[in-house]
């Protein structure tokens, strides 16, 4: 089973990679299906069921709009956010979508879009489509699984065991860290090297290298537009962006200080950076999975945090991190999962902060043993971590929540650097264990709004 280092890290829009990007994916590949099968003229109106995880929280994430604009043949890794508000609206009005773009079809929204409490086996994120043709036959119909991270997977291949990972050779196969260490230590190699020697399977180097500044590009661009967009939140919790004010309070604190030899300043800025980009994400902006959306500012905050205060980073710090974080997600989705509504929290902000350690710890110089002991610490202390959305907005707590991580990782990767990579706890038993707790985990804790804050909230 292989994962690209750009599988992990998509370029999408908020708010959630497995309730918003997946989805649409899911609607895109539908219609795309059709068009090859040469059934698009056939169809006269689509039917969109959301069940489990998906219905519970799907208003608040904007499944419901996704799939929508995904029926229209628009893709998260392209889309305008602003495109898609207008259009839904539009939708909502007229009872009729461009299918595909092309084809205008009958949807009312009362009867054809429909949140079901109900969970299907394969996992927690489903959603079927159905296309109708003149006397309301079935044309098409399809299931799918949006399993976290913005992978897809459907009916079929949920039966024949996939999991939206291919099986393309790798130069250097690991599937646990154990194997990735032997790799690393029998060809003398960093593990950022082993990532890039691995990606050779789909691209060359340069095509690697660029393709991970274009990430990192997109990562600058969603903190940039973090800081300076004010106002608040959409969904009805009214939070308030606190980016931009933070911003300008330490824009005017820092002025003529040597932000290098501050600590705490510095950890201000982290702080800054992961809510510039949960706030965007949380606004319906467009960010990068890392490894989703939901986690997605854990990553961006400790690069930005490496890039801007030590002194002598450069473009192939970004590449290395980028790798070496990627190594550790490709251990949590496949020996556990990266999934909220699957293990919680932990698999998400908990896969993040692992990797953003691990990625710290390799351009800061560690050796592999401790970078594979900084995502451990990372990842050990997320453990248990519930998903419990206030609203089933990713709000309250995950926008905190991220900064809270970020910090977690540069501190998991300084405890990592100041020992020599041995340690009693592997990050494999680490992962295997976020894989049980999230099996013995209530549902009501794992992206549904039905336990934790969610009910606190309400309840007060």
């Amino acid at each position: 089973m292989s994962i690209s280092v750009l599988d992990l890290f998509k370029i999408g829009v908020g708010p959630s990679s497995s309730h918003t990007i997946g989805p649409m994916q899911a609607a895109h590949d539908f219609v795309v299906d059709l068009e090859a099968r040469k059934l698009l003229s056939a169809v006269r109106r689509v039917e969109v069921r959301l069940y489990g995880s998906l219905s519970a929280t799907g208003i608040g994430h904007g499944t419901d709009r996704a799939v929508i604009v995904g029926l229209m043949g628009q893709r998260a890794d392209q889309i305008d956010p602003d495109f898609i508000s207008p259009a839904v609206t539009e939708v909502q009005r007229s009872a009729s979508l461009q299918l595909a773009g092309k084809v205008a079809v009958a949807f009312d929204w009362d009867r054809d879009m429909r949140l079901l409490p109900v969970s299907l086996p394969y996992h927690p994120n489903a959603l079927r489509l159905s296309a109708h043709g003149d006397d309301g036959r079935v044309v098409s119909r399809n299931t799918f699984y949006s399993v976290g991270g913005g992978f897809v997977i459907d009916e079929a291949q949920a039966r024949a065991g996939a999991n939206a990972i291919s099986a393309t050779p790798l130069r250097h196969e690991f599937n646990s860290a154990a194997q990735l260490l032997a790799i690393c230590r029998r060809h003398s190699l960093r593990v950022s090297e082993v990532m890039l020697e691995n990606e050779s399977a789909w691209r060359s180097e340069d095509e690697t290298r660029a393709a991970l500044q274009r990430i990192w590009e997109a990562m600058r661009a969603c903190v940039a537009r973090g800081i300076t967009q004010g106002g608040v939140l959409p969904g009805g919790l009214e939070v308030r962006r606190r980016a931009p004010a933070l911003h300008t309070k330490l824009r005017q604190r820092e002025a003529g200080r040597n932000l290098i030899s501050d600590t705490m300043a510095a950890l201000d800025w982290v702080n800054l950076y992961a809510l510039a980009v949960n706030e965007e994400n949380a606004g319906g902006g467009r960010v990068v999975t890392a490894p989703t959306n939901g986690a997605a500012g854990i990553i961006p905050a400790v690069l930005h945090y490496y890039m801007e205060f030590q002194p002598g980073s450069c473009a192939s710090d970004v590449t290395d991190f980028l790798l070496t974080a990627a190594a550790i997600g490709t251990l949590c989705k496949k020996n556990a999962s990266i999934s909220g509504a699957e293990v919680g929290c932990q698999g998400e902000v908990g896969s993040a902060c692992a990797m953003a350690a691990a990625g710290l710890t390799e351009v800061m110089g560690g050796t592999p043993e401790q970078v594979e002991n900084a995502a451990e610490i990372g990842l050990e202390h997320n453990l248990g971590l519930t998903c419990d959305p206030v609203g089933g907005l990713v709000q309250v707590p995950c926008i905190e929540r991220n900064a809270m991580a970020s910090i977690k990782a540069i501190n998991a990767a300084q405890l990592a650097l100041h020992g020599d990579g041995a340690h009693t706890i592997s990050l494999d038993h680490a992962i295997r264990t976020m894989r049980d707790t999230g099996r013995d985990m209530l549902d009501k804790y794992k992206e549904t709004s039905r336990g934790g804050l969610a009910v606190s909230f309400t309840e007060c």
